[in-house]
């Protein structure tokens, strides 16, 4: 197996970079830059020390060494808040018989997707769940991503989750990137809990969950609240277990109906509710009330042939916080581009160039719980960054299929 080197082999970022121009929304709101204006970010001891325009640069600075950005835009390093990265096989199949005509649902339903997935998971070895894996997250790396969060679910007993959270933490050390890990245990009723989603719902809550926060693999807990999957009780049940360790919650709600399952979760300080195609006014107000960060996945829309889309004006008109992420997995989002995702969220769903950068960047940090060490350009903050070899940030979201060589800055160290 080949891994990348090693974070500590990598060099040091400290210095002072000099791009052309920033994104004023995606710097700290202290940060006195107008769009265009030349500027420069000062990294010194793995964080950012200073950032603001070039003619401003405080002479405490002054012995860095300058590293000219070469005309480049400097954006927060991207931050993909919503994947299944570690897993087994694929569903290619599954993609040949949604263009016969076949509906999730009835995949699902016929003992495929993700039944299918945790099969293949349960099969595989956790060398070669990282092999597979790796090459997925490197080549999201590659495009500037600088946090990620991986989740489980397809495992669905405890040595099987326990075995893929390991992987997502093995990977971040592998590659020098936060990775933040979701316990997904409520994401399918396993084969071997066939008409008792009761007694799984309880094992999930009662030994996985605990065992495996136990061992420090879990930084949050999600679930899949629909009707394919577990109800309202069921989930509030997760939830409970959840914060009875301490664990932040979020949730795949109201993907193929409107379950309520939004509502339900900002009742619980959820950081973010995912897919939302189907989410009604009652549930905007409660995320809104709570905070809660929603989470758009063009992806799994563009690939199931959706035409729900998420209420994205009603979002805006309440502010709404709105992520974008990829939602990596191997049935309904084989994705491994941010910046289409971007593009996708604003052909398919209306999001502004703004509103999409943000989406990839702050918004997605904060529904990560991240919203303090990523997704802004600010002092203080760990150095995390890149520079685009582009003159506009519309750029960015605009191109398809293009993979900038740009330069990254990650965990205040300069990317391989």
């Amino acid at each position: 197996m080949q891994h990348s080197p090693a974070l500590a082999a990598l060099p040091s970022a400290d210095g002072c970079w000099q791009p052309v121009a920033l994104a004023p929304w995606l710097c700290a709101p202290d940060v006195p830059v107008g769009a265009g204006e030349p500027a420069c970010i000062a990294v010194e001891h793995g964080r950012i020390a200073w950032v603001g325009p070039r003619a401003a640069l405080p002479t405490a600075f002054a012995h860095l060494p300058r590293q000219r950005g070469e005309g480049r835009l400097a954006t927060p390093g991207l931050v993909d808040c919503h994947t299944h990265l570690v897993y087994g096989g694929e569903r290619s199949h599954e993609f040949a018989l949604r263009l016969a005509g076949a509906s999730y649902e009835e995949i699902a339903r016929a003992g495929g997707g993700i039944l299918a997935t945790v099969s293949a998971t349960r099969a595989a070895s956790e060398d070669e769940l990282l092999a597979q894996a790796l090459p997925r997250l490197q080549q999201l790396l590659a495009e500037g991503v600088c946090a990620i969060e991986i989740k489980s679910g397809y495992g669905l007993d405890l040595a099987h989750e326990r075995r893929q959270l390991r992987v997502a933490r093995q990977l971040g050390a592998h590659c020098g990137v936060t990775v933040r890990t979701s316990f997904l245990g409520a994401h399918a009723l396993p084969p071997e809990y066939a008409g008792r989603s009761q007694a799984y719902i309880d094992r999930v809550c009662n030994e996985m969950l605990p065992a495996l926060a136990a061992e420090g693999l879990v930084d949050a807990v999600d679930a899949y609240c629909e009707r394919i999957a577990f109800s309202l009780a069921e989930t509030e049940q997760v939830f409970l277990a959840a914060r009875h360790l301490g664990l932040p919650v979020k949730l795949h709600a109201e993907q193929l109906s409107n379950m309520e399952g939004a509502a339900l979760a900002a009742r619980h300080g959820a950081l973010s509710c995912d897919h939302i195609k189907h989410l009604f006014t009652q549930g905007i107000a409660a995320m809104r009330a709570a905070g809660t960060v929603a989470v758009l996945l063009p992806g799994a829309f563009h690939t199931l042939r959706d035409t729900q889309r998420p209420p994205i004006a009603a979002l805006r008109a309440a502010g709404v916080p709105m992520a974008v992420a990829t939602d990596h997995n191997p049935g309904t989002s084989p994705c491994l581009s941010l910046l289409l995702m971007a593009n996708m969220a604003c052909t398919l769903f209306g999001l502004t160039v703004p509103e999409a950068l943000a989406g990839i960047t702050r918004h997605a940090a904060r529904a990560l719980g991240l919203q303090h060490t990523h997704g802004l350009l600010a002092a203080g903050r760990p150095a995390d960054f890149v520079l685009w070899p582009v003159q506009h940030a519309a750029e960015l979201p605009y191109w398809l299929g293009h993979k900038p060589s740009c330069g990254i800055v990650r965990q205040g160290r300069i990317a391989a």
